[in-house]
C-alpha cells in the first residue's frame, strides 16, 4: 500500500495540529525529517527539516508494523497549530512519494488489517458523530466489539450443530448416539431466539442512532413558534399575533438529558384558501404523522388530531389557569415540566436499544433467521446447508466475508485523517 499522511486535527488555528501517517514509508519518512527515532511509542522532541529548512520542532513519535491504529507503520507529528506549518509538512511528505489520505482512509486500513471489524467501524463512524451522551455509549459498545463478539458466539453454537448434523450424514449406517439430533436441534433454536431478540432491539436503536423527532402541532396562534423559541433559549421561529405566520418546518436539535431530540415547530392547523399555507399545513401533518412524540397545543385542552401516546396541552397558561397539563412558551412556566414528560417518554424507548443498530447488520441478521427457519423433518444435507448459510451471514454482518461492498458507504461517512 502507498504511505498516506492527513491531519488528525481539525484544520485551522490551535495549540497543536496533529499529522498522522501510516504506511511502508512511515518511519524512514519521519527519520527523514527528524533523524533517528529507534524507540516506538516513545515521544521525542526533534526538528523538523527539510534539507536546511527547519520546517517546525515538534513532538513525534512511531508505532510498530503489528502495534498501531492501522496494523501498519504509523508516525505522529504533533506541530505548533498553524495551517502554514501543516502546509509546508505536506509539501515535504509528498516530495518524499506520501500521498494525501481519503476520507475514512486510516480507519479502512485497520479495518483490512483486521485491526477491527466493520460493525466496530460502523461504531466509530456512530462515536465520531455522536452529539449526545446516550448516543457516544451506544457507540462505545459497538466500538468495544460486543457484536463480533456475539457473532461469534452464535456461530460457535452453529458450528457445533453442524458436526453433530454432519456426523449423522457421514455415519448413517453405523452406531451414532442418539443424543445427537436433539442436541443439534436445541443449538439451532437457541441461535434463533438470540437472533430474534436481536433484531427486537433495532427500531430502537437505529432511532436512538439518528435522534428522536417531537413534534409541535395545534391551532394557529396556539403558541407553538413561542414554545419552540423558549425550549431553544433563542429566536428560532418569528412569533407574530397574524395567524399563519409558521408556513414551513422549522427545527430545534438539541440535547435533552442525552437523548438526542429534533422538536419540530409545524403549520397551524386550518383549513386554508392560501395554497403556501396549504402546502404547509399538509406537510407539517406528515413529518408529525411520521415523528416519534407529538405534542399537541390547544387553547380549550381539546386535540381532535391527538393519538393514543401524544401529549395534550393546554398552551397561555400566563392567561389563566386550567385543568390538566398547561404551559406558557412566553414566561416559561410548566415548559420544564414538559420536557420532563417528553424525557421520560423516550427514555422508554431507549431503553429497549440492543446491539443492532445498522441497517445492514440488521438485513444480515434477517438473512441469517431466515436460513434457520428449518423444519425438523427437514433431510439431515439440507439442514446441514441451512446452518451454513446462517453462519455466512452471521460472518457478513460483522464483515469476516463479502464485505467490500460496503466499504467504500462505510468509510467515506469518516473525516479526512480518520
Amino acid at each position: 500500500m502507498d504511505t498516506i499522511f492527513a491531519e488528525a486535527t481539525p484544520p485551522g488555528r490551535g495549540g497543536v495540529s496533529v499529522v498522522r501517517l501510516s504506511g511502508p514509508k512511515a518511519r524512514a519518512t519521519l527519520e527523514s525529517l527528524a533523524g533517528p527515532v529507534a524507540t516506538p511509542r516513545l515521544a521525542a522532541l526533534r526538528a523538523l527539516r527539510d534539507g536546511e529548512d527547519l520546517i517546525d520542532r515538534a513532538l513525534v513519535l512511531w508505532f510498530e508494523e503489528g502495534h498501531s491504529f492501522t496494523g501498519e507503520e504509523v508516525a505522529e507529528l504533533h506541530l505548533h497549530g498553524a495551517p502554514v506549518i501543516a502546509n509546508r509538512l505536506a509539501q515535504a511528505l509528498m516530495s518524499r512519494g506520501l500521498r494525501r489520505a481519503e476520507a475514512g482512509e486510516f480507519s479502512k486500513r485497520a479495518f483490512l488489517n483486521g485491526r477491527m471489524d466493520l460493525a466496530e467501524a460502523e461504531g466509530l463512524a456512530d462515536l465520531l458523530s455522536a452529539e449526545t451522551e446516550a448516543q457516544r455509549k451506544l457507540a462505545m459498545r459497538a466500538t468495544e466489539g460486543e457484536l463480533g463478539r456475539k457473532a461469534d458466539e452464535l456461530r460457535a453454537k452453529l458450528v457445533r450443530a453442524g458436526a453433530l448434523i454432519e456426523a449423522s450424514i457421514d455415519f448413517a449406517d453405523e452406531e451414532v448416539p442418539e443424543e445427537v439430533p436433539p442436541e443439534a436441534l436445541d443449538l439451532i433454536a437457541a441461535v434463533r431466539a438470540d437472533i430474534r431478540l436481536m433484531l427486537a432491539g433495532y427500531p430502537a436503536t437505529e432511532r436512538l442512532r439518528q435522534g428522536y423527532v417531537v413534534a409541535i402541532v395545534g391551532p394557529p396562534n396556539a403558541g407553538k413558534s413561542t414554545l419552540l423559541n423558549r425550549i431553544g433559549q433563542r429566536d428560532i421561529a418569528l412569533v407574530s399575533e397574524v395567524a399563519g405566520t409558521t408556513r414551513d418546518i422549522l427545527e430545534l436539535h438539541t440535547d435533552l438529558r442525552g437523548l438526542p431530540v429534533t422538536f419540530l415547530d409545524t403549520a397551524g392547523l386550518r383549513e386554508s384558501s392560501d395554497p403556501i399555507e396549504a402546502m404547509g399545513v399538509a406537510r407539517g401533518l406528515q413529518r408529525a404523522a411520521e415523528a416519534d412524540l407529538r405534542i399537541h397545543l390547544t387553547v380549550d385542552g381539546i386535540a381532535d388530531t391527538a393519538t393514543a401516546g401524544d401529549i395534550v396541552v393546554r398552551a397561555k397558561a400566563d392567561l389563566g389557569r386550567a385543568e390538566g397539563i398547561s404551559i406558557s412558551g412566553l414566561t416559561g412556566e410548566g415548559v420544564a415540566e414538559l420536557l420532563d414528560l417528553v424525557y421520560d417518554r423516550l427514555r422508554v424507548r431507549a431503553a429497549d436499544t440492543g446491539l443492532v443498530g445498522h441497517k445492514r447488520q440488521a438485513e444480515a441478521l434477517q438473512r441469517a433467521l431466515s436460513a434457520l427457519e428449518v423444519d425438523h423433518d427437514m433431510a439431515p444435507e439440507f439442514l446441514a446447508e441451512a446452518l451454513r448459510q446462517a453462519a455466512q451471514a452471521l460472518a457478513m454482518m460483522v464483515g469476516r466475508v463479502g464485505a467490500e461492498d460496503y466499504l467504500d458507504e462505510i468509510f467515506s461517512s469518516f473525516c479526512i485523517g480518520k
